[in-house]
């Protein structure tokens, strides 16, 4: 008997197949496929992709396909890609690749193929590995242009944290290019803290990703499964076959064509493992061929004839000879120059399956074959491999050699968690190794300190910061022993301070306390003479990072030592960072002289990263103060910058966030929301997304969305629960107007004021004005909603704004509405001060602020009795907010326009006879409402409200109100009222509507 080979025809996977067909259709998209292992990912996606493909290469799309490799987490960052790349260059070669990727630069693609030549540029910074994404991404969109592109990534449960983050970047960033990613992972794989499970969780939320699990095959389709394996249809299968089968299998295509031999029993007796069910068909071909599967057992999945061959000492012919019958039975297939075994789990049964000191032998061959001829595996793997294997074999001293030299491979292809695996596999072989430093020549503190920067390039900064506090006791305890009479500080300050710069980076970045101390101290290190670049650069972060404690002499004192450095080295770069944070310390909406002076130093050191960043101060500034217009165009240059450079989907990204604040203002309401959700489909850092959420939040609530003003609020408060005591001004007042604003909306005014008292408490924060005003503002607006309950919040309200300072036209603006909220808080409604205020978000082209004080305005207006104005200041009001799409706006606008009577040349008849200001008085009488309430309500006297409702009773041939009121209930004439209390009365309190969103 012999076991089965695989069905010619794939089963019960109709449903999966029609829903990739689909994905390829509306691409660009991806799909992500899950499955137990033996469920069929792999058969499905290879029926998928041959017919797609079609014969001869005259198919519907181009399909590149890669997998991740077992060894991923081990040092082999990018695999999947690399091998994609290879096998585009086997098709295109390097010149049709060149004629793919921007201005025909494969430098940075160098990082991950050899065969592209040397990478442009050498330092291993996060602007390269953008850049490289962006490559990547831009080569497929290019590669779509000629067909659809489907890219396959397989077995995404052993990817390495590096091929994870290129993955989601090209997800997240497809354009209109027909690409299609499809990726498969082992479900079974993915245990709590597996690092796949958030990116997937991630990816689902992304719009145009389909994620899908593959399920066992039903108890139908193992039965016709069966009968295709048996190879006749119309063989009867044996009696209770195929029930043994799905019981056992639980419907599982690896295990049915495991358990099923070709005369219709079962291959085994029913094994008690999987492990045994698996090695079955192994065990029962001959003893050579099975030794041979035990080596190549040990490499992978994969590998490649020639390896084997070194591996096991044969032949060519005599390899081939060996294996046949392991091909043959189907448990290897034959893969390019090399083989796979069919399955995974396969491998892992027979390499699970060695006995130690086999184990430990087997690497040990690998590794020796891999040194003797480096050309055995892929360029680029060599020294992640054997990494591996000497680990493995448990030879420690080649192991910390190999993994220092894939460390420095894995930081030349941009792979920093990688780099920082191998570095940390270092530190944790050091003591076993008494010549460590001798054998890669570096000591103890230096693979310290390249694992904490690879840790920083990683987002690791946890990690990052215990291994920059272990470099620094260990350097401070070399300095002691060299001076043990006790010499204060340590041997190399120029080194210390580099340390400590970098804590305090990632400090910063985790909001930990101690990151301005780092940075002190770094300062405090390095001598003020000679001057030197690193005191210059040191300082200013220093400056940079001590203003966010609100410390604004300290930094402006920074800042200008920095400077003053700067221009004495002649180093514009650091010149031109040292004036955007001496700008930033105190800005000046009214002046932007300095900040002209810090963007001609930054275009002319000819460094695009800090030309970058004075596009997002420059942005920052022109909003800041109201001058809008201005700020959206200066942002698209700027990403235009980040575009030219390869960076426009990373970098470029926060630029789209300074992007979409503008957009707001001008009330370019959708082209906003496409901007800030394309941002937040970026997974932004936790420093940025808190702007996001707080401006998606706002237009959000602004539209009557108050679900998903709720959701972004909270997710905002969570942030700030992180890092509360060193938020920007901007992300923690935001945060506390946005939760104000929900809690009016909500109709808690209370809630807004305890949201509000933090904005009054601190004091002195930086750029505090044009982030306090607003709140202040809604502040007042809650105690108006209060009454005299809220006067000592009021006047605390009062006395911080009195401290404030009022600095470009927007915060002016502010200010005018503050003013006129103020006066309404203490019961007056002031027409002057509101129709001041509207004027002044006219100026700055603010359509919603204007909307909303020409609304206060009218009601201010209607108080004095004058309707017509009142009118014509709520018909604009209500223009304005409907094209805004501002619903909750629009209906308070729309319920008080109702209450005005409007020109008698304007009036038209209303039902039953009656006038439009009889058929308003009539809606009040229906919901219950006395003269005085009517009165009020419309701006009337209580006499006139009595003589239209007798009226009304005359027009209706009824005697009382109670009867007006059931025929304007028989005959439905009204609808229900909006923003009414159970007792039909509005929300009135002589100082109208709350919301002040």
């Amino acid at each position: 008997m012999s076991p089965r080979v695989m069905s010619p025809v794939l089963v019960g996977r109709s449903a999966e197949l029609g829903e990739l067909e689909d994905a390829l259709a509306g691409a660009p998209g991806a799909v992500l496929i899950g499955g137990d292992a033996g469920l069929g990912k792999t058969r499905l996606i290879r029926e998928f992709t041959r017919s797609v493909e079609g014969a001869a290469g005259g198919g519907r799309a181009t399909v590149l396909t890669g997998g991740c490799l077992e060894l991923g987490s081990d040092g082999l960052p990018f695999a999947p890609f690399t091998t994609v790349l290879r096998g585009l260059v086997r098709d295109i070669g390097i010149d049709g690749v060149a004629g793919l990727v921007p201005r025909g630069d494969t430098g940075g693609l160098a990082r991950l193929l050899p065969e592209f030549g040397e990478p442009e540029y050498d330092a291993a910074t996060g602007e390269e590995r953008a850049r490289l994404f962006e490559v990547m991404l831009t080569l497929l969109e290019r590669l779509a242009e000629r067909a659809p592109v489907v890219l396959v990534i397989e077995d995404a449960h052993w990817a390495d944290r590096s091929t994870r983050d290129l993955l989601a970047f090209l997800i997240r960033n497809l354009g209109v290019a027909p690409v299609l990613i499809v990726v498969t992972y082992r479900s079974d794989e993915l245990h709590r803290t597996h690092p796949l499970r958030p990116l997937l969780a991630g990816l689902e939320r992304v719009e145009r990703v389909r994620r899908t699990e593959i399920a066992p095959l039903s108890r139908a389709d193992v039965a016709a499964l069966v009968a295709e394996l048996l190879g006749d249809e119309h063989r009867r299968v044996p009696p209770g076959l195929v029930e043994r089968i799905a019981a056992r299998s639980e419907g599982n295509p690896l295990f049915i064509e495991a358990l099923l031999d070709d005369d219709g029993t079962l291959a085994c007796e029913l094994p008690e493992s999987l492990r045994d069910l698996l090695l079955a068909g192994v065990q029962r071909l001959p003893e050579e061929t099975q030794d041979v599967l035990r080596d190549a057992s040990g490499r992978g999945t994969r590998i490649d004839h020639a390896l084997l061959a070194a591996v096991t000492g044969l032949e060519d012919a005599e390899l081939t000879r060996v294996l046949r019958p392991a091909v043959a039975a189907n448990v290897l297939v034959v893969d390019g120059d090399g083989y796979a075994f069919r399955h995974a789990l396969i491998r892992e049964a027979v390499h699970d399956d060695l006995l130690p000191g086999e184990h430990t032998r087997l690497h040990r061959r690998y590794a020796e074959a891999l040194e003797g001829d480096p050309a055995l595996v892929p360029s680029g793997r060599l020294w992640g491999e054997l990494s591996y294997h000497w680990k493995a074999a448990n030879d420690s001293t080649w192991a910390l050699v190999a993994s220092w030299r894939a460390a420095a491979q894995a930081r030349k292809a941009l792979a920093h968690a990688e780099c920082l695996t191998m570095l940390s596999r270092v530190l944790e072989l050091w003591d076993q190794v008494p010549d460590a430093a001798e054998r890669i020549d570096a000591d103890h503190v230096t693979v310290l300190e390249q694992a904490a920067s690879a840790a920083d390039q990683a987002g690791e900064y946890d990690r990052g910061i215990k291994l920059v506090t272990a470099a620094l006791r260990e350097a401070e305890a070399e300095a002691a022993d060299a001076v043990p009479e006790g010499g204060a500080g340590p041997r190399d300050p120029a080194r210390a301070a580099v340390l400590l710069v970098l804590r305090g980076r990632m400090r910063n970045q985790m909001a930990r306390p101690g990151f301005v101390d780092d940075l002190r101290a770094a300062v405090a290190l390095l001598p003020p003479d000679p001057p030197t670049a690193l005191r210059a650069r040191a300082l200013a972060t220093l400056g940079n990072y001590v203003r966010l404690t609100s410390d604004i002499g300290e930094a402006r004192k920074a800042a200008a030592e920095s400077l003053a450095i700067a221009r004495a080295l002649g180093d514009p770069i650091t010149e031109a960072e040292a004036l955007i944070t001496q700008f930033c310390a105190d800005v000046d909406y009214d002046n932007e002289a300095d900040l002209d002076e810090a963007g001609r130093t930054a275009a002319g050191s000819g460094d695009h990263q800090v030309l970058l960043r004075y596009y997002v101060i420059k942005t920052h500034f022109l909003e800041g103060a109201g001058r809008h217009e201005e700020a959206a165009a200066v942002a698209g240059r700027g990403i235009e910058l980040a575009r030219e450079h390869g960076v426009a989907r990373t970098q470029g990204t926060f630029l789209s966030i300074n992007r979409a604040e503008p957009l707001v203002s001008l009330g370019r309401w959708d082209e906003a929301v496409t901007v800030l959700n394309h941002a937040l489909e970026q997974d932004p850092a936790v420093t940025t997304r808190t702007s996001l959420l707080v401006l998606s939040g706002w237009m959000a609530l602004s539209r009557g969305d108050l679900a998903t003003a709720r959701e972004r609020l909270i997710t905002s408060r969570d942030i700030m629960n992180l890092k509360m005591k060193w938020l920007k001004t901007q992300d923690y007042f935001a945060t506390l107007w946005l939760e104000a604003n929900v809690a009016l909306a909500e109709g808690r005014p209370d809630a807004a004021l305890d949201a509000i008292r933090p904005v009054l408490d601190h004091v002195g924060l930086p750029d505090d004005a044009r982030y306090a005003w607003p709140a202040l503002v809604t502040g007042a607006a809650a105690c108006a909603e209060l009454g005299p309950a809220a006067a000592g919040d009021l006047r605390r309200i009062e006395e911080r704004a009195a401290g404030l300072d009022v600095k470009g036209p927007l915060q002016r603006a502010h200010c005018l509405t503050f003013s006129a909220e103020l006066a309404r808080a203490r019961g007056v409604l002031d027409l002057a001060a509101w129709e001041e205020s509207a004027a002044a978000w006219e100026g700055l082209g603010n359509p919603y602020y204007r909307a909303r004080a020409l609304f206060h305005a009218a009601e201010a207006a209607l108080a004095c009795g004058d309707h017509e104005p009142a009118a014509s200041m709520l018909r604009t009001a209500a223009e304005l907010a409907d094209g805004l799409g501002a619903a909750p706006l629009g209906e308070r606008v729309a319920d008080l326009l109702r209450r005005t009577r409007t020109p008698r040349g304007a009036e038209t008849s209303a039902p039953l006879g009656l006038t439009p200001r009889e058929y308003e008085v009539l809606r009040l009488v229906a919901e219950g409402r006395s003269n005085r309430d009517i009165a009020e309500a419309l701006f009337i006297s209580v006499k006139t409200a009595s003589v239209h409702v007798s009226n009304i009773l005359g027009k209706l041939d009824v005697a009382s109100r109670g009867e007006a009121a059931a025929t304007a209930h028989r005959l439905a004439l009204f609808a229900a009222p909006a923003g009414r209390d159970p007792a039909g009365r509005a929300a009135q309190n002589g100082r109208g509507a709350a919301s002040v969103m």
